[in-house]
């Protein structure tokens, strides 16, 4: 017996017209997990709910979540232009994009009743690269925190050195270092947030010279690129290659904090090493 006869079957949905209802950028996909996670649960976190990876943020999106106390400095230094063909293209879009003039952000600020000198790569601004500027930028903050006797606060996220200015990149290695060095010889403390990615010289140098290190879950923590790796060793690494978690088990790490603790244990961290 036929239950539905050719004029009442039922109406076949076209994939095509569903897909067409659903707006663009709704759905992302966690790049650890592999979840399907609806945008608008993610909130201004941006923190997957399963796996807890911290997505990447805007310097400023970023700042919010620290704190609403935050004077800027050092956004007009200068340094030595450079000709690199599209580079002054590429930078305004950056600008644009960021509202940062460079990639990195500093100030002072104070985070849970801590006061301290506060900088923020933006991954957005050039893939958060190393220029002269970002490195003088950097300094010049840890230079502050020394004569104003300030404990430094480092969010990095980088692709590494700026190859468009060549080696001025290179040797902005050296001049944070130099910095950090007086700074830590004040008897001062130095932490740094590695987030997600935090690779190249950035990793190779400033990222790792903290008094006391730590990261966001599942970050993106390492040298040279895993495709590099793999083609060199001509084997195939594992999943968590250069991630947090492993780099923790390594002993690189102190911790991983997740990102909505981060002010408050960031604040704990200052105080347990406040200086008497």
């Amino acid at each position: 017996m036929k239950i539905f006869n050719k004029e009442h079957t039922l109406p076949q949905r076209d994939s095509k017209s569903i897909n067409e209802q659903i707006p663009d950028g709704m759905w992302i996909a966690c790049p650890i997990c592999h979840q399907s996670i609806y945008r608008n649960e993610l909130g201004t976190l941006k923190v997957c709910p399963e796996c807890k990876y911290g997505f990447r943020l805007k310097a400023r999106n970023r700042l919010a979540l620290l704190t609403t106390n935050f004077t800027e400095i050092n956004k007009d230094i200068m340094v030595e232009k450079t000709d690199f063909p599209g580079y002054a293209d590429k930078l305004q879009r950056a600008k644009t994009t960021t509202q940062l003039n460079e990639s990195v952000l500093t100030g002072i600020a104070i985070i849970d009743e801590q006061k301290v000198a506060l900088g923020i790569m933006d991954s957005y601004f050039v893939m958060g690269s190393l220029g002269a500027k970002t490195g003088a930028k950097i300094a010049k903050l840890f230079d502050i925190a020394t004569e104003q006797h300030l404990p430094v606060i480092l969010f990095t996220a980088s692709g590494g050195a700026r190859m468009q200015e060549g080696i001025n990149s290179l040797m902005q290695m050296a001049k944070v270092s130099a910095a950090i060095a007086r700074h830590s010889e004040a008897g001062l403390l130095y932490i740094s947030v590695l987030t997600d990615p935090t690779t190249g010289g950035v990793m190779a140098s400033f990222a790792m010279q903290a008094d006391i290190i730590v990261a966001e879950p599942h970050a993106l923590i390492g040298f040279a690129g895993r495709r590099v790796i793999e083609q060199t060793l001509h084997e195939k690494l594992p999943a968590d290659f250069q991630r947090a978690e492993l780099l923790q088990t390594s002993g690189f790490l102190d911790a991983i904090i997740q990102r909505p603790e981060l002010p408050t244990k960031l604040a704990l961290l200052v105080r347990l090493n406040e200086v008497k």
